[in-house]
């Protein structure tokens, strides 16, 4: 009896998966009803179209981002002339999320509520800064004049540096008060990690670079690196974790910029210089020694840089080379992988990881931004603005 009915239901399982077959459905087809996965849009998502129209018509700049930033794989803004946008899924929908005065220059969100900018009235040159407390809707000006600030770096909503060529800021209450922090005489470039450490990039005219480090808030600060170079200028320097990267900057003429890339993998004990790019144009590359690579990313000139899940992005642009594309180390400088580029003149990046990044780029018939889930070797194009 038992036998029997086993082989009763056996038979019914059996019967169903055939007519199941037959009628081309499966378990993991949709029903009826279900929903359905969103249409990823392309081009400019249907947005700003107003505004666009307004660039393309006027004598004016066509739409072009000048800064983006990610919090995540998926969520994150892209920001310039007079617009903010942002996407929560990845790229695949955009949403409108300012539009007016202000043309950005660079944006920072340490979460996605709360960010701050440095921003111009439309196409003016004095840079004010600039916060919102609603995700970049609105925007309160915070200075009462212009600021000399040339980048902004919020830990928190209410602890961030400030920095320009030669000085650093620190705020405790949101950005509405700066207290300047000492560096040492010369200062071309500084950083900040905490309100205790810092790095800076300092000039000895007729000498070269030198790179310094403080703990102790900018009281005392020690020598970690000399660099030789008859006419130094200026330098950018990146810390994150125990890894310090910093570009040296050496001549710029015909387009091109000479430049020296150095590395130390664990906070300034050691140093690599990973390129050094010397140019017709530009001249030798600061330093001497070692087994740098002779070119960086797109043999161009330097952009942003950053540090994410362990590894280093180093932006490169040519304009006369009309490329755009990134080098990239996992290793802290010992390996460096320049990475094919893509069209345009210039770019911003920002990794949230190892693997993922997002890439804004100028080029000769459109703005746009691109994605990345291989740590810049292919690049997927996600929003688009099309210049006139």
């Amino acid at each position: 009896m038992i036998w029997t009915k086993k082989l009763r239901n056996n038979a019914l399982m059996l019967l169903s998966a055939v007519l199941l077959a037959l009628t081309g459905w499966s378990a993991d087809m949709p029903r009826a009803g279900a929903a359905q996965a969103p249409v990823c849009g392309t081009g400019d998502h249907g947005l700003l179209q107003k505004l666009q129209q307004k660039h393309t018509n006027a004598d004016e700049s066509p739409l072009a981002f000048s800064d983006i930033q990610f919090l995540g794989a998926k969520t994150g803004r892209g920001a310039g002339n007079g617009f903010m946008i942002g996407t929560s899924d990845g790229g695949c929908t955009f949403q409108t999320i300012y539009e007016g005065q202000w043309s950005f220059r660079q944006i920072d969100f340490p979460d996605n509520v709360y960010g701050w900018a440095l921003a111009s009235v439309q196409n003016g040159q004095s840079a004010y800064l600039i916060r919102t407390t609603d995700g970049g809707s609105h925007w309160k000006r915070l200075s009462s004049g212009p600021v000399t600030f040339t980048k902004i770096d919020f830990l928190d909503r209410q602890h961030g540096f400030a920095y320009d060529r030669a000085f650093a800021y620190y705020t405790a209450d949101g950005g509405e008060s700066w207290s300047r922090i000492p560096t040492p005489a010369n200062t071309r470039g500084a950083v900040f990690t905490s309100r205790s450490s810092g790095w800076a990039v300092t000039v000895a005219p007729g000498e070269g670079y030198r790179i310094r480090r403080t703990s102790d808030g900018g009281k005392s600060w020690s020598l970690q690196l000399k660099s030789a170079f008859s006419y130094p200028e200026f330098g950018d320097i990146y810390a994150k974790g125990s890894q310090v990267w910093a570009v040296l900057y050496g001549g710029t003429g015909m387009s091109q910029t000479s430049y020296s890339l150095y590395a130390s993998p664990d906070g300034g004990g050691s140093w690599r210089r990973v390129i050094a790019q010397s140019t017709a144009g530009g001249g030798p590359a600061p330093g001497s020694g070692g087994n740098p690579l002779p070119k960086g990313p797109v043999s161009g000139k330097p952009g942003n840089m950053q540090l994410a899940g362990g590894a280093a992005f180093l932006l490169g642009y040519s304009p006369a080379g009309e490329q755009v594309g990134v080098g990239r180390s996992y290793t802290g400088g010992r390996q460096w992988s320049n990475l094919p580029g893509i069209p345009g003149f210039d770019g911003v990046i920002s990794f949230t990881g190892a693997k993922e990044g997002w890439l804004a780029v100028r080029g000769p018939e459109q703005s746009s931004l691109y994605a990345t889930q291989d740590g810049g070797f292919t690049w997927k194009q996600k929003f688009s603005f099309h210049a006139k």
